[in-house]
């Protein structure tokens, strides 16, 4: 644990050398963004962030605020590396839309085309004369690729009726990357698994897009990692993007704190899902296409600027644009209660967005390290903002954050 004392002074010595080296920036309009996010650092409530902004395709904004690690005083950098969690499942959702358009998949065939395991799943509905217990029942329709997609399976991450038997099948929660076993075989292990709720019957986040992830092996051939690297990150020059950091890049890997009675504490190694996690040093062969990729903010933003220009960038075309079009629109309806979801995104469209505002159109997603960005094709716009940071105890940053974009660059 940390004394304020000791985490504002090294903040105000990291920010003395900021403003020394670009005194003219602070009548930049940008620089109210850049301040807000060190006020968050000043105050104790994230150890470090970054923040980006993409314009008509242009960087209108980039900034590192606070450290890469509190113990060292590494600052942060922009360059740096950030688990980013279910941020994955968009670019799982685009993998799987590439095999789409290339016949190797169709959005309405059963799971159990690639996973046999998945043809007899059992959903576990609660059985309220047993005082909160639940029973078996056959599933009265198979699991298809778009239920994955969309979040409509019925498989969860284990927190349900069903969680004993998760927990002691050794699957519970979004954390796969210390698995000593490949997806598929994870994949096979959940089909035994109860599912939440009957398939297309709600919204249920869970471990769908892992699930699609062993799909994609299995239908392309090729081993997640070597599908991402091969067809998506190469092409568009994501350079920094892993599901297992390479040795040599473990130094920019930012540490995880989290807010534990307002103060930022380390998180321990071993606490699963609230760790530093087993990206450098794991078995490094279990690919969670749900929550396993490292990656930085400029690679993450090329990633966004992909998709806001329709499926291609910088002469490389990923997905065709009815694909951008498909994912990008709502596919559950009233299923996801008071927002609406596509292929790998959410869209916000009733009441006050908790994240800030969201014109029409825009679509976003997040991690479980309180990493949030967004796509706004309305003002040909992209933002992102990175943190290490879980439990984050209701910290608004994302939300503050997304204000001053709107205040800044749209008025």
């Amino acid at each position: 644990m940390h004394s304020g004392f000791f985490r504002r002074s090294l903040f105000l010595m990291v920010l003395l050398v900021q403003t020394a080296c670009n005194p003219a920036g602070q009548h930049d309009p940008e620089y109210a963004i850049a301040r807000e996010m060190d006020r968050y650092v000043a105050d104790g409530m994230v150890a470090g962030v970054v923040t980006m902004v993409v314009k008509d395709g242009q960087i209108v904004h980039e900034h590192a605020a606070g450290f890469r690690d509190i113990e060292s005083a590494d600052t942060l950098k922009v360059s740096d590396l950030f688990r980013i969690a279910s941020q994955t499942k968009a670019v799982t959702s685009v993998a799987a839309m590439m095999l789409v358009e290339e016949g190797k998949l169709a959005l309405d065939e059963p799971l159990s085309r690639f996973i046999p395991e998945f043809a007899n799943t059992q959903v576990a509905e609660i059985n309220d004369a047993s005082g909160g217990g639940y029973q078996l029942v056959p599933m009265d329709r198979q699991i298809t690729i778009r239920h994955l997609l969309t979040h409509t399976s019925g498989i969860s991450y284990g927190f349900g009726p069903a969680q004993q038997a998760f927990s002691e099948a050794g699957i519970l929660g979004w954390y796969l990357a210390g698995r000593a076993e490949d997806i598929q075989e994870t994949a096979r292990k959940i089909a035994r698994l109860p599912l939440t709720a009957q398939p297309g019957s709600e919204w249920v986040y869970g471990y769908s897009i892992d699930v699609l992830g062993a799909v994609i092996e299995i239908a392309s051939g090729q081993p997640l990692d070597r599908f991402f690297q091969e067809r998506i990150f190469d092409r568009l020059g994501m350079n920094d993007t892993h599901f297992f950091i390479p040795e040599s890049k473990a130094d920019r890997l930012v540490t995880v704190y989290g807010l534990v009675d307002d103060e930022l504490q380390r998180m321990p190694d071993g606490s699963v899902m609230q760790s530093q996690g087993e990206y450098v040093t794991g078995p490094r062969v279990c690919f969670s296409g749900g929550a396993g990729l490292v990656s930085t903010a400029h690679d993450y933003v090329r990633f966004q600027l992909m998709l806001l220009n329709g499926g291609a960038l910088d002469g490389q075309r990923i997905l065709l644009a009815t694909s951008v079009d498909e994912m990008t629109t709502d596919q559950v309806g009233a299923l996801f209660e008071g927002n609406r979801a596509g292929f790998g995104f959410a869209f916000r469209i009733e009441g006050e967005n908790p994240d800030g505002p969201s014109p029409p159109g825009a679509y976003s997603a997040g991690g479980a390290y309180h990493s949030r960005y967004w796509i706004d094709p309305a003002n040909n716009l992209v933002g992102i903002i990175l943190t290490q940071l879980i439990p984050a105890a209701g910290n608004n940053i994302h939300k503050r954050f997304k204000e001053l974009v709107y205040k800044v660059e749209i008025g």
